[in-house]
């Protein structure tokens, strides 16, 4: 069984229509005996005091790890961002001997305010969607993970109850049969990206 980590960061997931309800369907997943993990980011810190090693030891059995926030401002909320920054630090995550998250799955689960036709050239947003996702693809592979095709629901804010039910339902039968999911053998192994000795100071 693969054990996936769930990582939530929604800055007022009490108040979410998707986010919360997502992360609920994660953690019945794991009462129903799937192997799975749900850390609510703003939950842990909401001082902003990230305990990078225990961050680091809970990436270190998943096989999947899921970011689970809305889109702010075209990427990730504030502290899934520091999280970022502290916990996939050099020599670990990345660069010389950071290879803890090698072979990794990484999948992004995500909503956003505008509707899917906002993402469009013609749209208000004026790119499409995957135009915003290359900061997160190459944060995986840079860290030899492998990013998945993101699940995104648009307009979240007007969504009707049965289209996010339906959503949720979808979310939690990829849970139940991860990593049977056909897709994934089309997807190429991402091999870990070197990162140049001179790029960032040794490490003794």
């Amino acid at each position: 069984m693969a054990h996936i980590l769930v990582l939530v960061a929604h800055p007022q997931l009490e108040h979410s229509r998707v986010s919360r309800q997502l992360a609920e369907a994660a953690r019945a997943a794991a009462t129903d005996g799937l192997s799975v993990e749900v850390r609510d980011l703003y939950e842990l810190y909401p001082d902003y005091l990230i305990d990078a090693a225990a961050e680091q030891a809970a990436l270190t059995e998943p096989q999947l790890v899921i970011w689970l926030h809305p889109i702010h401002w075209y990427g990730m909320p504030p502290l899934m961002k520091l999280w970022l920054d502290e916990v996939f630090a050099f020599g670990w995550a990345y660069g010389r001997g950071g290879t803890r998250l090698a072979g990794r799955d990484l999948w992004l689960v995500t909503s956003t305010g505008g509707p899917e036709q906002s993402y469009r050239s013609d749209g208000y947003n004026r790119y499409f969607f995957d135009s915003f996702m290359p900061p997160y693809d190459q944060t995986a592979a840079l860290a030899g993970m492998r990013f998945l095709p993101p699940f995104v629901l648009h307009g979240a804010h007007r969504a009707d109850a049965p289209t996010i039910a339906d959503h949720v339902a979808t979310f939690a039968a990829r849970l139940r049969s991860y990593p049977d999911w056909p897709e994934l053998d089309t997807l190429e192994a991402c091999e870990l990206r070197e990162v140049p000795a001179d790029a960032r100071p040794v490490l003794d």
